[in-house]
């Protein structure tokens, strides 16, 4: 006696109704599907593949986005090729800055040439004036190269002419000169102070960094160097004391180096 199978007691389900693996809300699978062509990928996840859910903040359009930074580059050479997102206030501040720098390098050579007379002859001052003016030439150029890195056009401004003369009868001029520098010191952190704020209102956090690494702490250090030296010399007085404050600026290096 033959046994023939029936389909109706087949123990193999049909191929239409095999299980598809079910995704839960705790699995989190992640899918990746890609457009035809040079559209961008896009990462998807959901419960099941006709209805996907895009997680924000995943997709990527590179060439849709470029569209928006090409407008931005300059067809003339004339303009900047490197400026971006740099503003106009910025720029300005910079300028303005290059310009204290310059004026107050001006003023510290002008100390220079009085110290370093043979009525004056106090090396040790001039040597000091002539350090710090070189020093403030350099921030200049400094803020002349940043200028250019980020796009913007140096503009010279005009440099007032410094005194000539820094005697003080009462106290002498190696404290009024000293004095001076003090409070030249103190305007060039006021005015870093503002460029910082400038930079900060235009949220440039690039330029922000700059003025923070490149010159705040710099110029605190110079402002308390210089009131040692002003406290300094209203101890000693215009007699032999400045004399000995004198040599003690010639030979600083030599003494540090020891």
């Amino acid at each position: 006696m033959l046994l023939r199978a029936s389909t109706s007691l087949s123990l193999l389900p049909p191929p239409s109704e095999e299980k598809k693996p079910s995704l839960t809300a705790s699995s989190s699978l992640l899918r990746l599907r890609r457009r035809t062509g040079f559209g961008p990928a896009v990462a998807m996840a959901g419960r099941n593949e006709a209805n996907p859910r895009p997680i924000t903040g995943v997709v990527f359009q590179p060439f849709e986005e470029l569209k928006n930074e090409l407008s931005l580059v300059p067809a003339s050479n004339d303009n900047s090729l490197a400026r971006h997102k740099y503003a106009e206030d910025c720029e300005a501040a910079i300028n303005e800055q290059i310009n204290v720098e310059y004026n107050v390098s001006y003023v510290y050579h002008a100390m220079f040439a009085y110290f370093d007379r043979d009525n004056v002859a106090l090396k040790g001052l001039a040597k000091f004036c002539k350090e710090s003016s070189e020093e403030e030439r350099e921030h200049a150029e400094k803020l002349m190269k940043y200028q250019n890195k980020r796009g913007g056009r140096v503009k010279l401004q005009t440099i007032l002419m410094p005194a000539n003369e820094f005697d003080h009868h009462e106290k002498g001029d190696a404290l009024s000169a000293m004095e001076l520098a003090l409070s030249l010191e103190k305007l060039t952190h006021e005015k870093l102070l503002n460029m910082h704020n400038v930079a900060q209102q235009s949220k440039d956090v690039q330029m922000v960094d700059f003025i923070e690494t490149e010159f705040l702490g710099e110029q605190v250090e110079a402002i308390k160097k210089i009131s040692a030296y002003v406290a300094q010399l209203r101890r000693v007085g215009k007699g032999h004391g400045v004399w000995h404050f004198n040599q003690m600026l010639l030979h600083e290096e030599e003494v540090v180096a020891a």
